[in-house]
């Protein structure tokens, strides 16, 4: 492998880390919202900790329908 290549391939790899490190990044930012905004709706309606996702579901599309 020329110098060149190996400075190339280095080059490539050092990108992929970075844009690995930003993916979990924006994972770790993802994650932290939805366990927050489950906490103010917990907070808010207690009885969700009861309920299933699907429960969960119709429930918000219930109460959150646009009733004109």
């Amino acid at each position: 492998m020329t110098p060149e290549e190996k400075a190339l391939l280095q080059a490539k790899h050092r990108l992929e880390a970075v844009q690995a490190r930003d993916r979990k990044k924006e994972r770790n930012a993802r994650t932290r919202r939805l366990i927050l905004e489950g906490a103010e709706l917990e907070y808010v309606v207690p009885e969700v900790r009861e309920m299933s996702r699907e429960e969960l579901r119709h429930f918000l599309s219930f109460h959150l329908q646009k009733h004109d």
